[in-house]
């Protein structure tokens, strides 16, 4: 069965610069390869045979560095945004969609089994499924309880919390077009919101592997240690 991906290229990077001054945020290298050629080498080898990239900011570069795919023997062409569209309305310039598809960010380090997680949305019969992670968030404060009267009651210098967070892969069933406004600058959080208003709840899948988003720096150059000793399982082999 023919596989479809879309990865969401289209950001200016910002929290990662100086990395992307010169350079669109998928292309900033882990070691010797670009992140995005990471992704789409992760792709290919799982069966997705059409790849399409949404660009905006220097999509020149972007496409120049992938060109139409037969590199790593997959189909990869280009949706391209005159305007910033966020994550979601992107979607609505693509009039091929299948009627399920993988959709990703293209500056995520993942061993998540894209294949896996499209094929259990689709048996699931999901509107959209969120890949989740469990990420550790310690807070830069001491955190004060107080009772009514304002009174100090317990301390806690910078506490650990356990958070469960999108790692910007997703499943989607070609429906939620309709919840997507054309030509509008339409994220992520506000498609969410849409289907819960709608009653067509998203499934949140789990994941328990390895994630790093690399939009920060300290994110970054941790993937970059990562990878040095995960090639083999993050990286496809030739």
């Amino acid at each position: 069965m023919s596989k479809r991906a879309i990865i969401l290229a289209g950001g200016k990077g910002t929290r990662l610069k100086p990395y992307t001054i010169a350079l669109p945020k998928p292309l900033v290298p882990i070691h010797e390869f670009p992140i995005l050629e990471i992704i789409v080498r992760q792709l290919a080898s799982q069966g997705f045979d059409h790849i399409t990239i949404t660009t905006n900011h220097l999509s020149d570069l972007i496409k120049a560095f992938f060109g139409d795919g037969s590199k790593w023997n997959t189909k990869i062409d280009y949706s391209v945004e005159n305007k910033p569209l966020s994550t979601m309305g992107p979607l609505t310039l693509i009039k091929d969609l299948p009627d399920n598809f993988l959709i990703m960010n293209g500056d995520v380090l993942t061993d998540l089994n894209f294949k896996n997680f499209l094929e259990k949305h689709i048996s699931e019969k999901n509107i959209f499924s969120i890949s989740s992670y469990i990420r550790t968030e310690k807070s830069e404060y001491g955190v004060l309880e107080l009772n009514n009267a304002n009174q100090l009651t317990d301390f806690h210098e910078k506490p650990e919390q356990k958070i469960q967070v999108s790692m910007g892969v997703y499943a989607a069933s070609k429906r939620i077009i309709a919840s997507i406004p054309e030509n509008t600058f339409f994220g992520f959080d506000h498609l969410m919101l849409q289907l819960i208003k709608n009653s067509t709840l998203p499934k949140v899948i789990p994941f328990s592997g390895y994630w790093m988003d690399i939009g920060r720096p300290d994110d970054y150059q941790k993937a970059s240690d990562d990878f040095e000793i995960m090639k083999n399982k993050l990286l496809p082999n030739d």
